[in-house]
């Protein structure tokens, strides 16, 4: 049921009450008897309907929520027609193993194609960085300047990584050498 603000019910605990707010998932409901507001769930199905009044609006549900926010996730993932990035052969079927100093803890080990993958990511989501960067209509051409220096130099920290890449043209490439 979906009833707008001023909507009249009665409910079999706290007696006739008036609708003043409402959401996807609850009515708050002024009550007379007890003189306070109570949140009520949209799907009580004990109380009865007195006077209903049109909703100004439809709220939006949760599942319209959840269906927004994965169609933002899904525009904001990299596209799968983007260029394959391939794992230097030497690599392939490798571990990178990191070992804590203190040898009572144990070592962890991450398949390196895991690793790859995620270096790749980080590439991936610092190059739409920069083109929303580039393409924000609130920033000055200084702003961008400055904001492009940082993502410069997070390719930078990033070369350590490039002998994992197959070709060149992959490379993390930051301010200093070309190469």
């Amino acid at each position: 049921m979906d009833l707008g603000i001023g909507s009249q019910i009665r409910h079999p605990k706290f007696g006739k009450g008036v609708v003043v707010e409402s959401d996807a998932s609850y009515y708050k409901i002024y009550f007379n008897f007890t003189a306070e507001v109570k949140t009520i769930a949209r799907d009580f199905p004990n109380f009865e309907l007195v006077e209903k009044k049109e909703a100004e609006f439809q709220p939006i549900t949760l599942a319209e929520i959840e269906t927004a926010v994965e169609n933002v996730i899904r525009k904001n993932q990299p596209k799968e027609d983007l260029p394959k990035v391939t794992l230097a052969q030497k690599w392939i079927n490798g571990t990178v193993t990191i070992n804590p100093y203190n040898p009572e803890m144990s070592n962890k080990e991450i398949p390196i194609k895991t690793f790859f993958h995620k270096i790749v990511m980080v590439r991936e989501r610092l190059r739409v960085l920069e083109q929303n960067i580039n393409n924000h209509e609130k920033l000055d051409d200084e702003d961008r300047v400055q904001l492009q220096q940082y993502i410069t130099r997070a390719y930078g920290s990033l070369t350590t990584f490039n002998v994992l890449f197959a070709n060149k043209d992959d490379y993390f490439k930051g301010a200093g050498k070309e190469d």
